[in-house]
């Protein structure tokens, strides 16, 4: 039994460890977040909306042409090997 509560107490004392470490590393992150990481919760926290701003149909368009001008390459390149 003794054995039991000694393996207890070592498993509290790790586990109060790890949570420290934990608390830690969110402290670090937060202080990283703001430098411009890959934080995108503050990307979007920044627009006054919200809400995506709204895209042409012309410029739909240019993108559409675009990607499949990209893709017909790739396919293209596909080919020759």
């Amino acid at each position: 039994m003794l054995n039991l509560t000694r393996a207890v107490r070592q498993l509290k004392k790790e586990r109060a460890q790890a949570q420290s470490r934990l608390e830690q590393l969110d402290t670090a992150l937060k202080a990283l977040g703001g430098v411009g990481g890959l934080n995108r919760g503050s990307v979007r926290a920044r627009t006054t909306s919200g809400k995506r701003r709204p895209m042409s149909a012309a410029a739909r368009k240019r993108i559409a042409a675009a990607q499949r001008a990209r893709w017909a390459k790739w396919k293209a390149a596909q080919k020759k090997k």
